[in-house]
């Protein structure tokens, strides 16, 4: 089999392997509904990963602040990505506070936390979840090869199947997707699709 068609092939049976387990259904849903509650309390959605993962935390800020698949009202929600905030918390702290930084400024109690992650064991997600605790802000983590330190500090945590980086973020992103879509026919049902 050719690369491109194998590569393919390998990210359909990821899916199927997420999709055959009963368990992550359920957690998905309560994603959404966690989603659903945040916003209609008007507190606000965070999220944060390294690399591709941070490019995921922006995509899902934006579909949020900007639109998903129809015109409404933006809701408030921020990727914790400012690379000034980065740059000089990793100088003067170190690159392990870049994300507990900006929850403890901007966390409050009854905010959600998006952690993405492909392994779990990132120092920096690792103390944005404890911080995010501290402050009463809720977590959620997208995770990868056993869900690594971050799992038990998540309220709830969905782990993928998947060996590397990429299978691994490409069922994160199509999450991202599913629960906007959820939350989103939740809290706007007169939305026209």
């Amino acid at each position: 089999m050719d690369p491109i068609n194998a590569a393919f092939q390998e990210a359909q049976e990821c899916l199927a392997r997420f999709r055959r387990d009963a368990e992550h259904f359920p957690l998905v849903g309560r994603f959404a509904a966690l989603l659903v509650e945040t916003f209609r309390a008007g507190n606000k959605v965070l999220s944060c990963g390294n690399g591709g993962s941070m490019s995921d935390a922006m995509h899902f800020a934006e579909e949020w602040s900007g639109r998903f698949r129809a015109d409404r009202p933006p809701l408030p929600a921020i990727a914790l990505s400012d690379p000034g905030h980065m740059s000089c918390v990793a100088n003067d702290y170190g690159f392990e506070h870049v994300f507990a930084r900006q929850v403890a400024a901007l966390g409050k109690p009854g905010d959600l936390l998006l952690l993405l992650s492909t392994s779990g064991n990132s120092a920096n997600l690792i103390r944005a979840a404890e911080e995010a605790r501290r402050l009463g802000v809720r977590t959620v983590g997208l995770l990868g090869r056993g869900g690594g330190a971050l799992k038990p500090l998540c309220d709830i945590a969905i782990l993928v199947p998947g060996e590397t980086s990429d299978r691994i973020q490409e069922l994160h992103i199509k999450i991202i997707h599913a629960v906007i879509d959820a939350a989103e026919r939740a809290l706007f049902p007169d939305l026209s699709r």
